[in-house]
């Protein structure tokens, strides 16, 4: 079996879709994105391309490594976005030649379905108490949101109380028994993170994301001792060489690499092994589409320290396209009592509507994540 060819879909809300075609009529998917350089991650797929035509697709740990190490400068956010998503096409290519889901090739499961989680309050958040209540009635066990707006790195205490009051507020709709992720997402700075991570903790949040930004992990050794509340961070950390350190320092308790950005399923099954040995918890990120979703579960299905899936339906971005408008079953993510199961199929256990993912990439899009400023007009994290 060779590979014969590859499509490009650029396709709304903000993803980018493959797919690889072989001699044999097998045809494999994969998602290679970053958010807001899907053009520039296009380009990249083009280039690791040219080498994988007429390769055997079943050569998976080969041509990571080649497409790795074959190139003088590697890692970052687009080379191995673009990595990643060629090997979820390939692993999904390798599946349905055996005709066995991808976990069956990772050494089987060990979990039948995983808990996962639900997005609520948008960028800027809002009627959090209330969008909490109604996630946890439609049968969800544990909520994402982001906890603040912008921060400087010395800020008003009041930011500080109307993030605690947001907290409360759904802590008081959901109660005691509902997980609550609050998402820092690298907004905060270090001064305030001690701050704001202390007086969260009488609400006994499931963990707090991203405290401080990936390229300031130093910090959180002065966040963790400021509190018990266990420290999640990893999505904008690219492969197992920047996960070395964190894990090593002992800082973070649960780590997020994304199946999209992080070397897809080859590397990220490699990360969730390592961090296993250091006693640290996977919760993958992945608020992108279903290909994303899918290889993300394929993993969780075999990483013992797996606890909770990140999902992206009726997430803020997806407004007027959602992840399971790209699927021909739309029951394969079907979520019950906050679980989803692991899908069975072949591959990565769905099947993508072609037909609409070629009519919607011909709408396109040109996501971008906005721009925000401080009062004094200097550029704040988003």
């Amino acid at each position: 079996m060779k590979i014969t060819s590859y499509q490009l879909f650029q396709v709304p809300p903000r993803w980018l879709f493959l797919k690889i075609e072989t001699d044999a009529g097998i045809v494999g998917w994969g998602e290679p994105v970053i958010e807001g350089k899907a053009a520039t991650v296009a380009a990249a797929v083009k280039e690791l391309m040219e080498h994988l035509i007429g390769k055997d697709p079943l050569r998976i740990e080969d041509h990571w490594q080649t497409m790795y190490r074959g190139g003088f400068y590697r890692g970052g956010p687009i080379l191995m976005s673009a990595i990643a998503g060629i090997d979820q096409a390939l692993w999904d290519i390798k599946g349905k030649y055996y005709q066995a889901p991808i976990y069956q090739l990772l050494g089987g499961a060990c979990r039948d379905s995983i808990r996962v989680y639900s997005w609520i309050g948008g960028d800027r958040p809002s009627d959090v108490g209330q969008a909490a209540k109604q996630v946890a009635d439609a049968g969800f066990t544990a909520v994402k949101m982001n906890g603040t707006e912008e921060l400087q790195y010395i800020d008003s205490y009041q930011k500080i109380d109307e993030a605690v009051a947001r907290i409360a507020a759904v802590r008081e709709a959901v109660g005691g028994n509902i997980g609550i992720g609050i998402d820092f997402h690298g907004r905060v700075h270090k001064p305030m993170a001690k701050i704001l991570a202390k007086e969260l903790e009488p609400f006994r949040p499931m963990f707090i994301e991203e405290p401080v930004l990936s390229e300031n992990h130093e910090a959180l050794r002065e966040i963790a001792n400021h509190t018990a509340i266990p420290i999640a961070t990893g999505e904008r950390m690219f492969s197992r060489w920047d996960f070395k350190k964190l894990l090593s320092d002992g800082y973070a308790d649960i780590i997020q690499p994304d199946l999209s950005h992080a070397g897809g399923i080859t590397e990220c099954k490699k990360i969730a092994s390592m961090a296993e040995a250091y006693d640290v918890a996977l919760a993958p990120h992945c608020p992108l589409g279903p290909i994303a979703l899918a290889a993300c579960l394929q993993v969780d299905a075999t990483a013992h320290n797996a606890f909770i899936q990140e999902q992206s339906l009726g997430i803020h971005y997806n407004q007027g396209s959602d992840l399971l408008d790209y699927v021909v079953d739309r029951t394969v993510f079907d979520y019950s009592n906050g679980y989803v199961k692991i899908p069975q199929g072949p591959g990565l256990g769905i099947e993508i509507n072609e037909e609409h993912v070629r009519k919607m990439a011909e709408i396109s899009h040109n996501w971008k994540n906005p721009v925000w400023r401080h009062k004094d007009g200097s550029v704040a994290e988003w």
